[in-house]
């Protein structure tokens, strides 16, 4: 069905008028050069990358002009437009998940830019109610849900929004039951999940946010894992894993179904990774896994026994259970 509409998309351009033109705004270019290991390289169009600076925002403008200009003016757009928006109209469920008391479940009614977070009680005949709906987060849309975590009992959720599709994100904490915001947000979090340890707090992981330039074009670097306690200020936030030694990893961490446990990873590709388990109580770090080269996760534990999937020497993955041994907080 793809294939037919991206074909008959391309069918309908070629069929347009042979006379439109496109007339391009003219792109101002610098004498910025930079200098690598003793080669200059010209960069004439870096003031592009400053996406906050009136002039770029103009030039987006301008370029925008010609491309919608252009599109408007080719013949059967709007019924091909109208087509798409008709076969995209029917309602999507999610699957459901349990949390708590509640079933949750997302839920689009045909066309909403974003779909709604509906829930349930479980066991009860009540109708659905809306938990939280990102179509209100903004007007024109552009403010999106990203990723819900529930506490293990359920009784606090903290939720993750994204505005302009930027990969920087809010964690805003709410109590489930009144679905009231708790004044725990958190900002400035980038590349990162949320896990729970009971309904004390949680963690997450962050870059230092980059000061004085952009957030959408600054480079990142030293990605840490830190935990929020509920009820203090994310300035005092825990630093639990990442540092200067090594500043270009990603780094995530999650707490096992026990909640005595915390997993963490760290990568500097996508293709492998560091593993590390951090016992909660006796705050000792033990390390699984220090190279880079192969993928290790864990699928499950029995107490200090962990059954680690790995593709080390097997290409097609394989399982193996591991005894975490009590060691020194490295």
């Amino acid at each position: 069905m793809k294939k037919h509409l991206f074909l008959l998309l391309i069918f309908l351009i070629s069929c347009q008028k042979k006379d439109l033109t496109l007339v391009y705004p003219e792109s101002r270019m610098s004498d910025h050069v930079d200098t690598y290991f003793g080669q200059d390289v010209p960069d004439p169009y870096r003031w592009m990358e400053d996406d906050m600076a009136k002039e770029t925002e103009d030039w987006v403008e301008r370029q925008n002009n010609v491309t919608f200009n252009y599109l408007d003016q080719i013949p059967y757009r709007k019924k091909l437009k109208n087509r798409l928006k008709k076969l995209n109209d029917y309602e999507k469920l999610g699957a459901p998940f349990k949390e708590g008391k509640y079933e949750y479940y997302y839920k689009n009614s045909g066309l909403q830019n974003h779909s709604v977070v509906y829930r349930n009680e479980i066991g009860q005949s009540s109708s659905p109610e809306i938990f939280i709906d990102p179509n209100s987060f903004s007007d024109d849309g552009t403010v999106a849900l990203r990723g819900i975590s529930f506490s293990k009992d359920g009784s606090l959720a903290a939720y993750m929004i994204t505005e302009g599709g930027s990969d920087w994100r809010k964690i805003i904490v709410i109590d489930s039951e009144k679905k009231s915001i708790i004044e725990d947000t958190l900002i400035d979090v980038k590349f990162s999940s949320v896990s729970w340890r009971g309904n004390e707090g949680f963690y997450y992981s962050s870059y230092p946010n980059p000061k004085n330039t952009s957030e959408l074009s600054a480079k990142t670097q030293l990605h840490k894992l830190y935990y929020h306690k509920l009820g203090t200020p994310q300035t005092s936030d825990k630093l639990i894993y990442g540092g200067e030694k090594q500043p270009n990893r990603y780094i995530s961490g999650y707490v096992t179904e026990d909640q005595n446990f915390l997993v963490i990873s760290a990568s500097k590709t996508t293709s492998g990774n560091q593993l590390h388990i951090l016992d909660l109580k006796k705050q000792r770090l033990v390390t699984i896994h220090k190279e880079y080269m192969n993928r290790l996760s864990v699928v499950h534990n029995e107490g200090n026994q962990f059954f680690i999937y790995t593709n080390i020497e097997s290409p097609n993955g394989d399982l193996f259970c591991k005894f975490k041994q009590s060691q020194k907080m490295e």
